[in-house]
């Protein structure tokens, strides 16, 4: 049976550095339960390296994975496929790179989009799409998105707070066309300074674009010192994948 703080919309959020972490009544990660999400938990948790997954009817689950699987953007893995694409791509007016141009889109096609080893509905929920589209129009969260022929083809989605930013969820329509978008993206944050994209859990797909895990300790020590710097402009475009062919 899960045992974990349930927390009432008054009350805050627990600091990840104080949950157990040897509770066996608690699955690992589990910092809290509650019943709703809002904009603002939102921002009060991942301002502590808190994120949402969870899946409904039950109720809102909030973790801190430990350790943590992040990408490290100087170290993002560019195959020779992709080098290929890219190189294409940067030739071809056809393919581009927006940013935060359809970031309603981007989410509901990753919500749409099958994951492996996923069981019944997904957890982008509509609660999630409308609350991260109130943080997309706050400025705080943001999608990067591959276009091709003025279709969109494939992109992600992300949240920006400081120097910190936090990877959500990806989808693809076409072969590469996901990876573009993250791979321009790591080049982007290693042009403004943000070192790392946290990726949340550990699957062998991040690890194979270049993520690894952080001891908990030391991503929650990289966030503080990153969440209150200033935010960088979004406003690029796939010009920065000149710096990865």
């Amino acid at each position: 049976m899960t045992v974990a703080p349930w927390i009432f919309d008054d009350e805050p959020l627990p600091s990840p550095k104080n949950a157990p972490s040897n509770d066996p009544n608690i699955p690992s990660g589990l910092i809290a339960l509650t019943e709703s999400i809002s904009t603002q938990r939102l921002i009060e948790a991942y301002r502590q390296g808190i994120f949402p997954w969870y899946s409904r009817p039950g109720p809102v689950m909030w973790w801190c994975t430990s350790p943590r699987m992040a990408l490290e953007t100087s170290k993002f893995k560019v195959s020779q496929s992709l080098k290929k694409t890219i190189r294409a791509v940067l030739l071809n007016p056809s393919w581009e790179i927006r940013v935060d141009c359809a970031f309603k889109e981007v989410i509901q096609a990753c919500a749409n989009s099958p994951r492996n080893g996923e069981v019944g509905d997904t957890w982008i929920t509509p609660a999630i799409i409308e609350y991260y589209g109130e943080l997309h129009q706050m400025g705080l969260a943001h999608s990067v998105e591959t276009w091709h022929d003025g279709q969109l083809v494939g992109g992600l989605y992300g949240v920006n707070l400081g120097k910190m930013l936090y990877g959500e969820s990806m989808f693809t329509r076409v072969d590469n066309a996901s990876k573009l978008a993250l791979a321009a993206l790591c080049a982007w944050c290693v042009q403004v300074g943000i070192r790392y994209i946290d990726c949340q859990q550990e699957t062998s797909h991040l690890a194979s674009l270049g993520a690894s895990p952080l001891p908990q300790d030391y991503f929650l020590n990289w966030l503080e010192s990153q969440i209150d710097l200033p935010a960088p402009l979004w406003n690029w475009d796939k010009s920065v994948l000149l710096e990865i062919q």
